[in-house]
C-alpha cells in the first residue's frame, strides 16, 4: 500500500492532484505535469538527504492514489502531509496509509513525534484526525509551534502524535503473551 516515491508515478498522481477538491489542500502544488515531475524529483532528493520521508499511497491494484509525507524533519519531529485523489475519498485508504506510515516512522525511521497542521476550514481533515485515538491537540502542548504555523493568521489547528503515546496505545491493544505462547489477561 505504501512505496517510496518514483518519477514514473507522476502522470497518474498529477491527474488526481489537480482535482478542485484535492488541489487546495496539497502542500506542493503544481500547475503542470512537468512542474510536478520537478517537485517529485526534489522530494526524492530531499529524502536522500534526510530532510523528509515521502511515500506513494497505492490501491489494491498497485495504482498510485495519493501521497503521505513527513516534511521538515528536525530532531526526530516532522510535519505530516497527506492527500488522496477524489475517487478514493471515504474508502479507508487514508487510515490504512497513516497506520502503515506511522509504523514505519516510529519503528524504522526513529521519529519521536509527528505534527499535523490542519486548516480550520478543512472539515474533512479535522473529522479524519479526530478518529485517530492516539492523537493530541498540540495548540497548548507546543505553543511555539502553534504560533509559528499561525504567524500570518489563525488558520490552523495543531495536532501531535508522540512515539510514546502511539506505542502506549498499541501496547494496550496488543495482548501480552507469556513465554509459553499463551495470552495473558
Amino acid at each position: 500500500m505504501l512505496k517510496k516515491r518514483d518519477l514514473h508515478e507522476v502522470p497518474a498522481l498529477f491527474d488526481l492532484l489537480i482535482h478542485p477538491e484535492v488541489y487546495p489542500y496539497v502542500r506542493h502544488k503544481a500547475e503542470t505535469s512537468d512542474e510536478f515531475y520537478f517537485i517529485t524529483k526534489q522530494i526524492i532528493e530531499a529524502e536522500e538527504n534526510g530532510e523528509l520521508i515521502s511515500r506513494t499511497i497505492l490501491d489494491e491494484f498497485q495504482q498510485p492514489i495519493g501521497t503521505i509525507n513527513l516534511f521538515d524533519v528536525q530532531q526526530g519531529y516532522g510535519f505530516l502531509a497527506t492527500w488522496i485523489g477524489k475517487p478514493y475519498f471515504g474508502k479507508g485508504y487514508n487510515k490504512e496509509a497513516k497506520d502503515l506510515f506511522f509504523e514505519e516512522l516510529f519503528f524504522q525511521q526513529n521519529i519521536d513525534g509527528i505534527f499535523m497542521k490542519i486548516r480550520k476550514a478543512n472539515v474533512r481533515s479535522l473529522k479524519a484526525i479526530l478518529k485517530i485515538p492516539f492523537v493530541a491537540l498540540g495548540n497548548t502542548l507546543y505553543p511555539d509551534i502553534y504560533q509559528a504555523i499561525n504567524k500570518e493568521n489563525d488558520a490552523y489547528e495543531l495536532f501531535v502524535i508522540s512515539k510514546d503515546h502511539y506505542m502506549s496505545y498499541h501496547q494496550f491493544l496488543t495482548p501480552a503473551i507469556s513465554e509459553d505462547g499463551e495470552e495473558v489477561s
